[in-house]
Formats: structure tokens, C-alpha cells, sequence
């Protein structure tokens, strides 16, 4: 278990500056996750965070949403609508489904674009980023392409992408400008280390549009959010599920630190690490689909021996599962992942 003296700062650049030092991990929890660990810890009700008594080294924030990530149905009903316009159901165990577009048709025209620079949004970082001042703290920025298919609908972006792709350009550049005001308010204001971006463009088997769409519609833009990241001092972070093997090279050219979650149902994970080891650092490769929920703790334990051992050498890893820990993983398979990746 790694020892509450550790520099947490010092630790986590020197995984991302591929130097040897032993793999550090991360943790998201569902809240049915979280609430069975905090009760077989003794910690509900105790005022001390899950991510405080596992000691992990990165913390995680993001603005507030008039949606919150995890919105109760007891107290929003069955649905909930966020700043975007879009309406979302509600679930206790995850942050729900978009069930409702925005946009209905392939046009701005009409549309109110949310107030990037809200107070609302901002108020609870002084507090945060002090607590958290000796741990690699990280900001959640927003999304792109996954924010288009929230506002327009997954099943319209793509058949815009076919028949209108200026209009998916221009919706993609508004939200590109809303999550560069944001990141600008982020670093005038506030102490952290990195923003992270959330942004998945990968199925099980493939991407969900083509390199060419990517590179035309999305490449750009990153260039100009890792950029601003990178002037300001501050590492990014980028979560893609899915398979996204034919355009990490692209992500490495504009400079991406981290990669998350590397999901090894849909890549090679080692394959990965041998090919790009050296230019990106990799977070996650932990299996939720099936090792997580339906592995023994034996089973567990030995895979993430094996990737701490071959991911984890010459730095550039952080363990951490493919998606967040969801309600589907028992107990004991739980523990046997936070202590064998705590060694």
C-alpha cells in the first residue's frame, strides 16, 4: 500500500516524464461502487473521502452542471434537462441516457448557447483546488464530438456528418469555444495541473466516424485546446473508450500526456504500450466488461500484476479499470483490485 508520505505531485511527473517510479493508480466510482466501499471501509457518515483513505494520488473536479452527474429520480423526477437544452433520464446508479436533442433540426439558428462564464460553475474550486493542494489535481472541461450527439442526437450527428458537415464544423466550433473560455477562467483563476477532456470517439470495433472525418472535424480543434492547455502550464488528459488505435498518432503529434482509458476489450493494450510506450503516457487497461464482474479475485489480481509489470515499465502508466466501477462488480473483486494496484 502506498505509504501516506509520497509526494503525489513529484510521483505523477515522473510517470508522465517516463521515469522509473513505482505505477500509481485512479479510481471512478458509481455511486452504488462508492457506497459499498464506503460502508465496508467504515467511512459513511465519517466526513472522509474514498479517494482520501485509498490515497490516490490524482483528484478529479469539474464545473458544476444544473444536471449533476448523477441525478437521483427521487429528486429530479424521471428526467432532467441540462444547460445545453438537452434532457436527460435520471438514474441512481449512473448519470443517465440523453433521451431528448436539443436541436431537432441541422441549424443554429435559434439556439441559446449556455453562459460559458456563469458564476455557478466556478464556485467551488478555490475550495477544492486548496484541499487538494498536495495531490495532482485535474479539471473536467467538457466534451466535444459527444456534446454534438447530445445536442443534435447521436443517430442525426451522424447522418449530418454524410449529408451537412459544415453544420456539424460549426456546431463543433461553438463547443469548442465554450470549453476554451472555460479553460481560460479555469487557469486565471484557480491552482491545479491538468485538464482532462472526455471525448470518446471509438466503438468496440472501430471509430465512430473515420480518421478522415476526425482529422478534418476534430483535430484542429484539440490542436487549439491542447495548445492552450500546454501555454498555460497544465498536462492534458483525454478519455476516448473505445477503439481508437488509428488515431493515436495524431493525438501524440498534438501533444496529448495522457491517454484514458485504453479499454482492452476493444485494443491491444500491450501492443500499445510497445508501439507508443515511449511518446504518451497510458491510463487504465483494466477489463470492466467481463475480468471486473465476472473474474475471481485470483484472476483480478494476477492481471493487474501483468500490467503494472509491462505497462508500467519505464514509467508512462497509471492503472486504472476501462470505464468507472460500476454496480455490476462484487465486493471482493473490488477489494482485490484496490489493494493488488495499492502494493
Amino acid at each position: 500500500m502506498t505509504p501516506m508520505s509520497v509526494d503525489h505531485k513529484g510521483w505523477i511527473r515522473s510517470v508522465l516524464d517516463h521515469k522509473p517510479a513505482p505505477v500509481p493508480c485512479n479510481f471512478m466510482f458509481s455511486p452504488p461502487a462508492r457506497a459499498m466501499l464506503e460502508q465496508h471501509y467504515g467511512l459513511t457518515g465519517s466526513g472522509r473521502t474514498l479517494e482520501d483513505f485509498l490515497d490516490l494520488p490524482m483528484r478529479f473536479s469539474s464545473c458544476k452542471s444544473i444536471k449533476p452527474s448523477s441525478a437521483s429520480p427521487a429528486i429530479y423526477g424521471p428526467c432532467v434537462k441540462d444547460e445545453f437544452g438537452v434532457t436527460w433520464s435520471t438514474s441512481d446508479i449512473d448519470r443517465g441516457s440523453p433521451i431528448g436533442p436539443a436541436l431537432s433540426e441541422p441549424s443554429l439558428e435559434g439556439y441559446s448557447w449556455p453562459d460559458s462564464r456563469a458564476d455557478y460553475r466556478f464556485a467551488h474550486f478555490a475550495a477544492w483546488s486548496a484541499t487538494n493542494a498536495p495531490h495532482w489535481r485535474m479539471v473536467w472541461v467538457g466534451d466535444l464530438l459527444e456534446r454534438a450527439t447530445f445536442i443534435r442526437g447521436m443517430e442525426n450527428t451522424l447522418l449530418d456528418l454524410a449529408l451537412d458537415e459544415a453544420f456539424v464544423a460549426s456546431l463543433l466550433r461553438r463547443i469548442a469555444d465554450h470549453i476554451l473560455t472555460t479553460m481560460t477562467i479555469l487557469a486565471d483563476r484557480f491552482e491545479f495541473e491538468g485538464f482532462a477532456l472526455s471525448d470518446d470517439y471509438g466503438t468496440q470495433h472501430g471509430m465512430i466516424m473515420s480518421p478522415d472525418h476526425w482529422r478534418r472535424l476534430l483535430r484542429p480543434l484539440l490542436a487549439e485546446i491542447y495548445g492552450l492547455a500546454h501555454a498555460r502550464g497544465k498536462i492534458m488528459f483525454h478519455h476516448s473508450c473505445g477503439n481508437v488505435r488509428p488515431i493515436i498518432g495524431d493525438l501524440i503529434d498534438l501533444g496529448l500526456d495522457v491517454l484514458h482509458p485504453i479499454q482492452p476489450e476493444a485494443m491491444d493494450v500491450y501492443e500499445l504500450k510497445q508501439t507508443f510506450g515511449r511518446q504518451i503516457t497510458f491510463c487504465g487497461g483494466v477489463g470492466t466488461q467481463e475480468l471486473l464482474p465476472q473474474g475471481t479475485p485470483a484472476q483480478i489480481r494476477d492481471e493487474v500484476r501483468r500490467l503494472k509489470d509491462t505497462l508500467g515499465a519505464q514509467g508512462g502508466y497509471i492503472l486504472e479499470p476501462g470505464i468507472t466501477l460500476q454496480a455490476d462488480v462484487p465486493l471482493a473483486n473490488l477489494l482485490a483490485l484496490l489493494d493488488e494496484a495499492r502494493v
